[in-house]
């Protein structure tokens, strides 16, 4: 890794007897401008000063609030991956290695220059639930299904250097940052050999990286395309950020989670808007927040927009070190390090100033949930039926008002009554945002345990799971005796991994989907982070997030329309009616459990089995080469499109002239809607195109599976059944359509491909909010692979915009008061944009001239950002892929 500090930087420490230098943040800031400055913007100033000296002054000037804002050349020392970022970024990889051969360079000079990891998490898919034997049925079809990627991915395992692979079934990305890998304290070495000391700082290929943030490591989510640069040793390019304080006091009261807190301030955020800023947390509260609420908190940073949520290193935090099993050595590093810089938190220390300061009382929060489209959409528990009867039934200025009867009933016999709208189809406890909560968990365990003593049982069409962020949390629930209260009512281990937070919570109960095709309308309640329509299970388009205890509650109740705080959850065995608040556990026995449950032996237990996999991974073998060695009949590994036609250097000119607009959409699409992780149809474009080539019908698998295969991802561009062209006046079906070429409507990739065979540039017009969601890296390379050459959009997600960047695409936006109804457009203009080749970081002038149809001409001036040299480099280039190809070559030729 980059490691050019200025000697005049340095300092000494001496811990057990060795020695360590370490940039001295007190060297670089007065101490009454250190204590000023947030704990996150503390560790980005030590990062450049050691990475980047030669942008130290610009870079204080900002900690000072001199001048404006500037770039930040961020150079983490880690990166992470998830399986369905890191598998294109290999195939990335590969495909790169050969067109450098190509282009007459050394390929086996492509290669990791900083640790990368790579956890295996985002295919397992819950096809099997409330059975004894789900974990491992799920990972028998998962390998079925994924054996050859899993066979690619130790390819790259033996031909790469710095690459690891947390293998299935192992845990969640984040929670194993969390529990497992995340040091705080990184150890270097100077030019001289020293052993150099300095914060543990990372990016990872997945939004909600800021989980690490909970435990004061800085890191954020950065898409595909950039974490491969940054494993290629390019900076991670930021402007100087914004910092804005949430300022706690007082503590939750009991029977408050820490999902309650996160859906509040989620909320509270997303209305007062902070895309692109810094978030930390402060004041005499913090101390009564523990680190797993922490975890919940920095987790949901996307759904804030935020690209850091930060919580500063304090006894709290060491107290999860020493929990989680890190070993002593490690622990005296920390303590020494973070005294020595001033970065450990304490209540007596004069807090930072910040850019904004939210006052929050935690006293104040109430149990919520979150729903039914947004994680940003905040109900208390008692209103959920009414959200869901407003929102998705149409009962007041509903999305859908007037489309359906809201007091239909839909008869099953077997369920043995009928069902209403709001049915919950879907019951999952997932991801690490609240399974990483010790005391969540518990509380959900208890609940389940007092449910089952009652007799009472989930409704027969509730597909119940339970999959955990590690392995460590089915340890501990063992430990307390609540696995067997959780099987009981329909909860067993499904498997390891994102599952149904992600997307893969696979088929709804069959005989409740035959309902959902008649027209009943149904709701997932889920734990994770996400609920966006469609993004759970395409058949169903409400979900809402809510804490594990609170899953288990709406699974015995079996709907979401109504009001769980006083309706009764069920009929015990005596004929009487059970309460919520009959069976919720009190605070004092949850934390009595969790002490006597918890044991920092379990988490080093797993943490020294956590590269070697279940005998599935262990039975798999591959053979490293420098090239990998492309099979032509794959339909899960394709040689990438986009890599084969990079040429020795970048083009003469920018422009982009006469192009056509193939899609106008409104807000808040999302990475969902431009390129899905879900299941592919049969009868999908992407589906057929399988079945052509053997594949079968039951093993088409998900989207997110078949990204390193070009030619499925670009026919599932903008399939999302709420992709809806506002070019045209009525669609022909779901998903998107366009005009083609020739006039005719058709599916976006097919009108698309008739663009590109006449060598017609395409444009993409959006409104605020263009990219919400994952961190999709193919959500840019469908667009840029369909022949999209800018999006222009009234406001973009951080990390779409950079996405679309690194492909090559133009992320340029309106300016206030102009968006696309304005412009009129019908899809027959010519479009041409001028500017393009006098970009500079900063804010361009960009000219769009529209050719209308009939004569008329029109200019409307528009705006790009450029953050940063490294984003003007990667579009001058044509894209991240283009630069690192050509830099590569033209470095084994030198």
């Amino acid at each position: 890794m980059l490691t050019n500090p200025s000697p005049d930087h340095l300092s000494e420490l001496q811990i057990d007897g060795r020695r360590y230098a370490y940039v001295d943040l007190h060297k670089l800031l007065e101490p009454a401008a250190l204590c000023r400055l947030p704990y996150s913007l503390r560790i980005l100033l030590e990062n450049v000063a050691r990475c980047s000296p030669e942008m130290l002054d610009e870079v204080l000037a900002c900690a000072r609030g001199q001048g404006a804002a500037c770039e930040v050349p961020f150079y983490p020392n880690r990166l992470m991956f998830h399986d369905t970022t890191c598998l294109p970024a290999l195939a990335d990889f590969a495909g790169m290695r050969d067109r450098v051969a190509e282009l007459g360079g050394d390929p086996g000079a492509m290669n990791p220059m900083i640790p990368a990891v790579l956890t295996i998490d985002h295919s397992v898919i819950v096809e099997h639930y409330a059975e004894e034997a789900a974990v491992e049925r799920n990972l028998d079809i998962d390998y079925r299904r994924n054996g050859e990627r899993y066979r690619f991915i130790k390819w790259a395992q033996q031909s790469l250097d710095n690459f690891r692979v947390v293998p299935p079934g192992t845990g969640i990305i984040h929670q194993v940052n969390m529990e497992s890998l995340g040091t705080v304290v990184w150890e270097s070495r100077t030019e001289d050999g020293t052993p150099l000391l300095h914060p543990d700082d990372m990016v990872a290929t997945d939004s909600h990286t800021p989980m690490i943030n909970a435990i004061g490591i800085l890191g954020w989510g950065v898409g595909g395309l950039e974490g491969q640069a940054a494993m290629l040793g390019e900076p991670v390019p930021i402007r100087f950020p914004e910092v804005i304080g949430i300022r706690l006091r007082n503590r939750l009261r009991p029977g408050v989670t820490a999902t309650d807190l996160a859906l509040k301030v989620t909320e509270l955020l997303r209305r007062k808007g902070v895309v692109g800023k810094f978030v930390e947390f402060c004041g005499p509260g913090l101390a009564e927040l523990g680190w797993a609420a922490r975890g919940t908190l920095s987790n949901m940073a996307p759904e804030y927009g935020a690209t850091v949520v930060f919580f500063p290193f304090d006894d709290v935090t060491m107290e999860y070190m020493e929990l989680t099993g890190r070993s002593p050595g490690l622990r005296a590093q920390i303590r020494a390090y973070l005294e020595a810089q001033g970065l450990w938190r304490r209540d007596a220390l004069p807090e930072p100033e910040f850019a904004e300061l939210i006052e929050l009382d935690l006293a104040d929060i109430a149990p919520a949930v979150a729903g039914p489209h947004q994680p940003h959409q905040w109900q208390p528990v008692a209103e959920a039926g009414a959200s869901f009867r407003r929102e998705v039934l149409g009962l007041g200025e509903g999305v859908i008002a007037g489309t359906l009867d809201p007091d239909a009933r839909f008869v099953e016999p077997a369920f043995g009554e009928a069902l209403g709208h709001g049915a919950v189809s879907i019951a999952a406890i997932t991801s690490c945002t609240n399974t990483a909560n010790p005391a969540q968990m518990i509380q959900a365990g208890l609940l389940a345990r007092n449910a089952r003593r009652r007799g009472l049982r989930p409704k027969p069409w509730v597909k119940t799971s339970l999959s955990p962020g590690s392995r460590v949390v089915a340890d501990y629930l063992e430990q307390a005796g609540l696995l067997a209260d959780f099987a009981a009512l329909g909860f067993s281990l499904a498997g390891f991994g994102c599952m149904t937070c992600i997307g893969n919570s696979g088929a709804l109960e069959p005989r409740l989907d035959q309902l959902v095709e008649q027209g009943l309308r149904t709701a997932v309640v889920l734990s994770g982070n996400r609920n966006f329509e469609g993004r759970v299970n395409p058949r169903v388009q409400a979900g809402y997030l809510a804490s594990p205890a609170l899953v288990v509650a709406y699974a015995l109740i079996g709907t979401v329309n109504t009001d769980l705080t006083c309706a009764p959850l069920g009929v015990d065995e005596e004929g009487r009616e059970v309460y919520l608040h009959e069976l919720m556990p009190g605070e004092e026995e949850i934390q009595q459990l969790v002490a006597a449950s918890l044991h920092p032996e379990q988490f080093a237990r797993r943490n020294a089995s956590l590269w070697d996999g279940t005998h599935h991974w262990r039975e798999l073998s591959a053979e490293g080469s420098v090239r990998f060695p492309w099979d032509p009949g794959s339909t899960y590994l394709r040689r990438p499109l986009y890599t084969q036609a990079i040429a020795p250097a970048p083009g003469a000119s920018l422009a982009i002239d006469n192009a056509r607009a193939l899609l106008v959409l409104g807000d808040n699409v999302t990475t969902d809607h431009i390129s899905p992780a879900s299941a592919i149809p049969a009868d999908s474009q992407a589906g057929r195109w399988l079945l052509a080539r053997g594949e079968s019908p039951r093993d088409l698998n998900q989207y997110s599976t078949r990204r390193s295969n070009h030619e499925v991802m670009m026919r599932g561009a903008f399939v999302n059944r709420a992709v809806q062209n506002r070019l045209l006046p009525e669609q022909p079906g779901e998903g998107g359509w366009a005009r083609a070429a020739d006039g005719r409507l058709l599916p976006v990739y097919e009108a698309a491909l008739s663009y590109t065979a006449e060598a017609v540039p395409l444009v993409v017009f959006a409104g605020f909010n263009y990219g919400a969601g994952s961190s999709r890296d193919w959500a840019a390379k469908a667009q840029a692979t369909l022949g999209v050459r800018a999006v222009v959009a009234q406001s973009f997600e951080r990390i779409h915009r950079s996405n679309l960047i690194g492909m090559g695409v133009f992320p340029i936006e309106f300016e206030p008061g102009i968006d696309a109804a304005r412009l009129a457009l019908k899809g027959d203009e010519r479009l041409s944009f001028g500017g393009l080749d006098a970009l500079a970081v900063g804010s361009n002038a960009v000219e769009l001239k529209i050719d209308r149809a009939d004569g008329r001409f029109e200019r409307v001036w528009l705006r790009l950002r450029i953050d940063s040299r490294q984003e003007l480099r990667y579009l001058s280039q044509g894209g991240i892929l283009p630069y690192v190809v050509r830099k590569v070559t033209a470095d084994t030729h030198n």
